[in-house]
């Protein structure tokens, strides 16, 4: 085991969920309609710098560029400055989920044609869709209330679905046009949304109020509605609302949160992987029986201070990831500064990576590494799925934490705005 390392505390916005990501090669053919190649990358948001690195998706991850994800700061905080309510919620993500810092990007996906990237802002309440060759907007979406948060593109690349979490509300977009599509409603404050391989469903997790300092446990109940809602993809009803309250009290762990954090399914499907808010592991969950079949406590670091209040945004662990194969899990171990790779049939950890706050995790574009985001050193580091070691880490900007796969432009180089 390395020996653990203690950081200061850094804010994250809360974050969640990550699909299957099937393995591609760094350079693609054609979009329809396009006589450009396309080129595999990973998106890493820089949450507190506005930007976003792209790096390479396999090898030695290096940097390609970066984009400035903001190019229209002054229009925005003229908008926010003018409006009192705007300038009071804007100041709250500041002073809360922020620490003292504005929450700039969030999510971000790239269009299939590798012609733009579209990114959810958190602090401007909205979505933005940004030229990959010019660094200027394409559109804006407002959303409903204060503040966007996590994405999820459709299995087709066409459309996108953002958590507006003041609302209590999920935004299905056209990627390409911004035009609202639908839209449904969530518990408390929807956080990671995820749609099925098939494209016909969407699962969208609620974590409730994460920025209190009512954590016991036995004040619990304070946190507000947290549930997975699913719906259809195509009409936006919902199918089934899915409650873990009662799976967790069932297993005699009423002292846990039921607040479904970062998720991930199987390959076919039929299981989660998922975290929930103070707890140091995951759970497996059985969609046919509804049934939390198996949990997996992960190893704490000695450091890590017991006090749920100094965990970030009620977090302990938060990012997970699943090898193509469906053999391999890869945790963020946030709060305990490590991530690791977990054997799914046996739930056995491999070696505990060092890592400062890791607060995501996603999958190379050879389906051979994980790749964790370090928001409190500023890096993204990679692990080996098969072996469990470090492979790289690399620089990047201030506070990253959602990192993932899209496509520029096979001759991409950064735009001079970013």
């Amino acid at each position: 085991m390395p020996v653990f390392r203690r950081r200061h505390l850094c804010s994250v916005a809360a974050a969640l969920a990550l699909t299957v990501t099937v393995p591609a090669t760094a350079a693609t053919a054609a979009a329809p309609g396009s006589s450009a190649a396309l080129r595999e990358v990973l998106f890493v948001g820089n949450n507190w710098d506005g930007t976003a690195d792209v790096i390479r998706s396999t090898g030695d991850f290096a940097k390609i560029g970066r984009i400035n994800v903001i190019p229209d700061k002054d229009e925005r905080m003229a908008a926010i400055n003018a409006d009192p309510i705007k300038w009071i919620y804007f100041m709250a993500i500041r002073n809360s989920v922020g620490e003292g810092h504005d929450q700039f990007v969030d999510d971000m996906y790239s269009t299939p044609d590798g012609t733009s990237v579209v990114v959810s802002r958190p602090s401007f309440a909205d979505v933005v869709s940004i030229d990959l060759a010019s660094g200027r907007l394409n559109w804006r979406f407002p959303v409903s209330g204060y503040r966007s948060d996590h994405m999820a593109v459709s299995p087709d690349g066409k459309r996108v679905a953002v958590s507006a979490s003041t609302s209590n509300t999920v935004h299905v977009l056209d990627i390409v046009s911004g035009k609202e599509l639908g839209k449904f409603g969530t518990g408390d404050k929807p956080h990671e949304n995820i749609f099925t391989q098939d494209g016909k469903y969407i699962y969208n997790m609620a974590i409730g109020d994460v920025n209190t300092q009512t954590d016991a446990p036995w004040l619990d109940w304070t946190k507000g509605d947290r549930r997975i809602t699913v719906v259809d993809a195509t009409t936006y009803k919902q199918v089934k609302v899915i409650d873990m309250r009662p799976q967790l009290d069932a297993l005699g762990l009423k002292d846990h949160s039921d607040a479904v954090r970062p998720a991930v399914f199987s390959p076919d499907e039929s299981k989660l992987y998922f975290q929930v808010s103070f707890f140091n592991g995951f759970f497996e969950y059985d969609i046919a029986t509804d049934k939390i079949t198996r949990t997996k406590t992960l190893p704490e670091n000695p450091a890590t201070s017991d006090d749920r209040t100094t965990f970030v945004n009620d977090s302990r662990h938060h990012g997970i990831s699943m090898s193509p194969d469906g053999r391999k899990l890869c945790v963020a171990g946030t709060m305990d500064d490590y991530a690791t790779v977990v054997d799914r049939a046996t739930l056995q950890e491999g070696p505990l990576v060092t890592a400062s706050k890791p607060y995501w995790a996603t999958v190379s574009g050879d389906g051979k590494s994980c790749v964790v985001s370090e928001s409190g050193t500023d890096q993204v580091t990679a692990i080996d799925f098969a072996t469990g070691k470090k492979v790289v880490s690399v620089p990047v900007g201030d506070h990253p934490q959602r990192v993932r796969l899209g496509k520029v432009q096979a001759d991409w180089t950064s735009p001079s705005a970013g």
